[in-house]
């Protein structure tokens, strides 16, 4: 049994959709919770989870506005003491195809999936180096991982925030803070018109938040990136395949696409532990011996 008896999460975009039944399971787990969005919604959150016995607090404000974030933060700090969870999980669309979208409508989305979650993140990262504690969930997306027509700025910012679960989970791990990614599917008011009735009715959003619950509990992994939607939930990867070797000062394009089905070939491929794991599988296969030159 997960208990969350004494933390303090954050949650962003909380006043409804996937943020709303986040705050409430992790509420129902004894977590105190900060429900942030924009309006009154947030209120009307916390006014569920204190009739149901819990503790909530509203914080109205835009994660893209990065001083009242950190107003936000350090009024929790001061009132609660510690904050031990974040979940960003606010979001935007402004779905077009990218010839007809225009850069305003990329950059916004940018700055609210991208820069909100940097904005939150980086205002909570302290106080948890402090602590030697911290769970953070970045909300990515299978437009990310793997690409939707009309979604190029939504698909830029979240794979964006793949990158940024990647480098933070590393910097992090000496204090315990543990990053990962959630790439949610669920019937909200971002999905509707996307997908028919029949398959709407299947992606309940109750189904996606146990995963959340999982991946800010003690015993929650890092650098994963859970995939989570109709009650199945499956790992992405994003891995290095053994590739091949050209030799010679300067290999040629062609030799290079001639040998691309063995470049492709997903035999032996892995997830390196860091980005500098590709230069050294790549100075390895140049002949390079990294046994020997440690010794």
């Amino acid at each position: 049994m997960i208990d969350l008896t004494g933390r303090v999460a954050i949650v962003t975009g909380a006043g409804g959709g996937l943020g709303r039944l986040h705050a409430l399971l992790l509420a129902q787990r004894g977590a105190k919770v900060v429900v942030n969005d924009l309006g009154e919604a947030a209120n009307a959150v916390v006014a569920e989870i204190v009739a149901a016995g819990g503790q909530a607090r509203a914080a109205i404000c835009s994660v893209t506005d990065a001083e009242a974030v950190q107003a936000m933060v350090d009024g929790v700090l001061a009132d609660w003491g510690r904050i031990d969870i974040l979940v960003n999980n606010a979001g935007i669309l402004r779905d077009k195809s990218f010839a007809k979208m225009s850069l305003a409508d990329f950059r916004v989305v940018v700055d609210v999936h991208l820069m909100g979650s940097v904005h939150c993140t980086k205002a909570v990262w302290d106080s948890m180096r402090e602590r030697g504690y911290g769970r953070i969930v970045m909300t990515t997306s299978s437009s990310g991982l793997y690409g939707n027509f009309g979604q190029a700025n939504y698909g830029a910012a979240k794979m964006a925030l793949v990158g940024l679960m990647q480098t933070l989970a590393i910097e992090g791990a000496k204090y315990d803070i543990r990053v990962n990614c959630l790439a949610p599917t669920a019937a909200t008011q971002m999905m509707e018109g996307i997908l028919p009735a029949g398959q709407l009715a299947l992606l309940l959003p109750e189904l996606v938040s146990p995963a959340v619950l999982a991946l800010v509990s003690e015993q929650a992994p890092t650098r994963a990136i859970l995939c989570a939607g109709a009650g199945g939930f499956e790992l992405a990867q994003v891995t290095l395949t053994q590739g091949v070797f050209l030799p010679g000062d300067a290999p040629s394009a062609e030799d290079l696409l001639a040998q691309w089905a063995q470049l492709a070939n997903r035999d032996g491929e892995m997830v390196p532990p860091q980005g500098f794991d590709q230069a050294r599988h790549e100075l390895c296969k140049a002949g390079f011996d990294f046994a020997g030159a440690a010794a």
